[in-house]
């Protein structure tokens, strides 16, 4: 199943405890209908204290459902639906649903 949604987007979490935030798509996981976006979800990890992290502590961003955001129109900056509409030339391209305008 294709995303409409691709690594590097821009995109807004619309859902859940981090509602509101923005972040580059780092990662798209498309068995499991998740992305990992960039200074969203960021959990913190346990670890035995070794030299290189004397604390134990590392923190990672967790995968998020693929509902949860919704892609940055980057002529408004506010968050979009994407359709697809095709060229004379059978190119596939990304349109903004609010705009109408090309990705």
């Amino acid at each position: 199943m294709g995303f409409k949604i691709k690594r590097g987007d821009t995109v807004v979490v619309i859902t859940g405890r981090e509602k509101g935030k923005r972040g580059e798509v780092e990662r798209v996981l498309p068995k499991e209908n998740r992305v990992v976006v960039k200074g969203v979800n960021v959990r913190t990890r346990h670890a035995q204290p070794s030299q290189k992290n004397p604390d134990g502590l590392y923190t990672f961003e967790a995968p998020i459902h693929i509902s949860n955001v919704r892609l940055v129109d980057p002529h408004t900056g506010e968050p979009t639906k994407v359709t697809y509409r095709f060229t004379e030339a059978g190119e596939k391209i990304r349109i903004s649903k609010s705009s109408g305008r090309e990705i």
